[in-house]
C-alpha cells in the first residue's frame, strides 16, 4: 500500500458520512435519497465502497420546474460529495504531507479528506476552508466527534486563508481552471499545491501538481485523472467539454503528463511540452483566469 491508501485506510469514513446520501438509479442515472436508516445494508454498501458519495444536492436551475421530480431524480444535482478514497489516496501521494506541515484544504465537504491529512501532520495543522454554511457546520460536528484537530472555515476557497500561512501543503477538492495567486502567496517556499483541473484542455480532468518557488511563481505538471464537481464559478459547460475534446483529438491526443503551468502574480500560462508553447483558447480548449502573455 502507498502511504496515501494506508491514511485512508486508517480514518473511518462512517462518521463523516450523513444518513442521508444520493445515488443514481440503474435506468436513468438521476440521483435519488437513500437514508441509513430506512436501507442500512445498502447504505454502508455505499460507505464502503471505492466510490464517491453524493451527500448534498439541489436542483439544476436550467431544468424547468415542471420537470423537477425529487422522487425520480429528474433535475437533481450534486452539489456536495465524500471524494472516493482512492482518488483521496492518490492525490495525497501527489502532495507528499508529512508530520507537522501546516495544510489548506480548498472544499472541506464532510471533513473526511480533511481528517485524513490531519492523521498525517498532526492536530492543529490542518486549515479547510468550505464556501457552503451547512456544510461546513456538519464538516465541524463530525471532525470534533471524531477528535480531529482540524480549522474549518466558512467562506470563499479562491482567498485560501491567511491567518494560517504559510502553508507547506495545499490540496484542492474541487475542480478549478485557475490557481489563485492567493494560494501561491500563502505558502511557504517549497510548497505543494495539488488541484483536479477542469476539463479545459484534456478531455480527462487531469491532476496539477504544483510547486512553489523563493520567487514567489510557481510551476507544475499534470498527471492522470482526477475527475471533480467544480469550484464555485469554475464550472465547465457540455458545449466547452465538447470542444476541448474536439481540440484535443486534432492535437494529436497528448497524454497529461505533457501538458505544465507556471503561475506568477500577473496570472497562469498553462503550456504543452515546454513553457514557450503555451495554450490558448484558440490553440486548445479553454484557459481562464489571468493568462501570462
Amino acid at each position: 500500500m502507498t502511504r496515501g491508501q494506508k491514511a485512508v485506510a486508517a480514518v473511518d469514513r462512517t462518521p463523516f458520512v450523513p444518513a442521508d446520501i444520493w445515488v443514481p438509479t440503474e435506468e436513468t442515472g438521476w440521483l435519488v435519497p437513500l437514508n441509513r436508516y430506512r436501507e442500512p445494508d445498502r447504505w454502508r454498501r455505499c460507505v464502503d465502497a471505492d466510490e464517491p458519495i453524493v451527500t448534498a444536492v439541489e436542483f439544476d436551475p436550467r431544468i424547468p420546474q415542471h420537470l423537477r421530480n425529487p422522487e425520480t431524480g429528474r433535475g437533481v444535482v450534486a452539489t456536495s460529495s465524500s471524494s472516493k478514497p482512492g482518488v483521496m489516496a492518490a492525490m495525497l501521494d501527489a502532495l507528499e504531507p508529512d508530520e507537522d506541515m501546516r495544510a489548506l484544504e480548498i472544499g472541506t465537504g464532510t471533513g473526511y479528506n480533511a481528517a485524513v491529512i490531519s492523521h498525517i501532520t498532526g492536530p492543529g495543522t490542518v486549515t479547510s476552508v468550505e464556501v457552503a454554511p451547512g456544510v461546513a457546520d456538519a464538516a465541524r460536528a463530525a471532525l470534533d466527534a471524531t477528535g480531529f484537530e482540524v480549522e474549518v472555515v466558512t467562506g470563499d476557497g479562491n482567498d485560501g486563508y491567511p491567518p494560517g500561512a504559510p502553508y507547506d501543503r495545499v490540496i484542492v477538492t474541487a475542480a478549478v481552471r485557475h490557481i489563485p495567486y492567493a494560494w501561491v502567496e500563502q505558502c511557504s517556499p517549497g510548497a505543494v499545491i495539488v488541484a483536479p483541473w477542469a476539463p479545459v484542455f484534456h478531455p480527462d480532468s487531469p491532476l496539477a501538481i504544483v510547486h512553489v518557488g523563493e520567487d514567489g511563481h510557481a510551476a507544475g505538471t499534470f498527471t492522470g485523472s482526477a475527475p471533480f464537481m467544480p469550484l464555485d464559478g469554475e464550472a465547465t459547460t457540455p458545449a466547452e467539454a465538447d470542444a476541448v475534446h474536439a481540440k484535443w483529438k486534432e492535437m494529436g491526443r497528448p497524454d497529461p503528463e505533457r501538458f505544465g503551468i507556471t503561475i506568477a502574480p500577473q496570472g497562469q500560462r498553462v503550456w504543452l511540452d515546454t513553457p514557450d508553447q503555451p495554450l490558448t483558447a484558440g490553440t486548445a480548449g479553454i484557459v481562464t483566469g489571468p493568462t501570462l502573455p
